[in-house]
């Protein structure tokens, strides 16, 4: 069934398919979920490409456009291609490049293809995160009590420099590490009028997720530093980045995130700073 009218830019396009994926079929929920994972993807291949790739029948691909209320599959591509125009070169198709060379060249060259996606990472992020999410980020972050910071696996790197960085500008904050399987009593103490900072990526730590349910559950607000706006942490934070890493062959880098993660912490300490001159600087 259409719905009326159809979202008409990709911002609103990727809000209602967030909203609507529980809902889908299955089939639909497997394109909707490419979809948002390759947006370069959906605005540049033809169907049959794109089909190949997600793995569904081309015909699909005409339902998931009259899903959303669209004259079929190219109506709905007109939405993502609006995503590129003025833009860079797909960050999406400069990855794969890399990924290329990287597997041509051998290890000898690793640090230049590193580098280079990690660039591309970074322009990525400077595109794709808008002013207001960081300024409504570091509100939230401003009024807690304490600040908790919740990370497992490959994601931890980012919280465990968050917790450092957030004690330097003299706020409370608490690295929920589960060390010595002590998650649960870490939990505990949250409270209302405190926040949480909860970074996951794919395949979404279960202890991260158990750590911002239970902030949902308790009036908490939660900032979210995640991959996808399908990630399972969107739903439950005030705030969601969607942060695409640097990868070449199989490994993953924090490139983008811990640039988040820092900008974070300086428009933190720039608005402290404003409201009392005495806060300290960063270490």
């Amino acid at each position: 069934m259409k719905t009326d009218p159809h979202p008409r830019t990709y911002d609103e396009l990727r809000a209602e398919i967030s909203a609507r994926h529980a809902g889908l079929s299955r089939r639909l929920q497997q394109i909707a979920e490419y979809a948002l994972e390759h947006p370069n993807d959906m605005a540049l291949e033809t169907v049959a490409v794109i089909a190949e790739r997600a793995d569904v029948h081309p015909s699909s691909l005409i339902r998931f456009g009259n899903a959303f209320g669209y004259d079929g599959f190219s109506d709905m591509q007109r939405v993502f291609r609006s995503r590129l125009v003025d833009r860079l070169p797909s960050y999406s198709e400069r990855i794969k490049t890399l990924r290329s060379a990287a597997a041509e060249d051998g290890a000898g060259n690793a640090l230049d293809h590193f580098a280079e996606a990690g660039i591309r990472a970074l322009e990525h992020l400077r595109d794709e995160t808008r002013p207001e999410s960081l300024e409504a980020a570091i509100d939230i972050l401003a009024a807690a009590e304490i600040v908790h910071v919740a990370a497992q696996r490959r994601a931890f790197p980012v919280a465990a420099y968050l917790a450092y960085a957030l004690s330097h500008l003299d706020r409370r904050a608490h690295l929920l590490d589960s060390i010595g399987g002590m998650l649960a009593e870490q939990v505990h103490t949250m409270a209302p009028g405190d926040a949480l900072i909860a970074v996951s990526y794919k395949p979404y730590a279960p202890e991260t997720l158990k750590v911002a349910q239970a902030a949902r559950d308790a009036g908490i607000p939660i900032v979210a530093i995640t991959d996808n706006p399908l990630s399972p942490l969107a739903p439950l934070a005030e705030i969601s980045f969607e942060v695409e890493e640097a990868q070449v062959q199989d490994f993953r880098s924090l490139t983008a995130s811990m640039c988040l993660a820092m900008s974070l912490v300086v428009g933190l300490g720039q608005r402290l700073a404003a409201a009392d001159p005495r806060q300290r600087g960063i270490g």
